[in-house]
């Protein structure tokens, strides 16, 4: 088994929890924060594909797929193109509202493709690599590929609960 096949499965997983619970919802409740802290469904999923997409553009030195195939004019959110949605507000957080069902589906599966698409052309040599010196220990590329698997995965769970909590099950 290729190493970063654990991940692509991990990551098919995530996008299959994500896309299950968004269909359990119609857009009004998915696009619901339960409370001021809980972000909506559509904010997670909206934030795991952009996650993808940033992260591995910067690792494959690309520009992201939201300005380069148009999905920040797709979406027309009311949140600058450079966002960093990872420490959105409950305000700029409730700014992500998605009336689209198949928008957001694609632009995450769009980010999931690019995302395994990557991870195919890995071997063990670049996997090892030091990619970040900032931290303590250095940060490998195989690290930072586990974290942004992690981050997809722990937000479909976050989902389902955040669906759970809002529709009341």
């Amino acid at each position: 088994m290729q190493s970063t096949q654990m991940s692509m499965d991990i990551l098919d997983r995530a996008q299959e929890r994500l896309v299950d619970t968004l269909n359990q919802m119609d857009m009004q409740r998915a696009n619901t924060m339960p409370t001021p802290i809980i972000k909506s469904v559509t904010w997670l999923i909206w934030h795991t594909a952009r996650e993808l997409d940033l992260q591995i553009s910067e690792l494959n030195g690309s520009e992201p797929m939201w300005t380069s195939q148009g999905w920040n004019t797709k979406f027309s959110l009311d949140l600058p193109d450079d966002t960093q949605d990872y420490i959105h507000t409950p305000e700029e957080a409730v700014k992500v509202k998605v009336n689209d069902r198949q928008l957001l589906v694609d632009y995450l599966d769009a980010a999931v493709k690019m995302t395994k698409s990557y991870l195919e052309q890995l071997n063990d040599d670049a996997l090892d690599e030091v990619i970040d010196r900032n931290w303590t220990p250095v940060v490998t590329r195989q690290a930072r590929i586990v974290s942004i698997i992690d981050d997809a995965d722990m937000h479909s769970g976050q989902a389902v609960y955040t669906r759970r909590l809002v529709i009341g099950e």
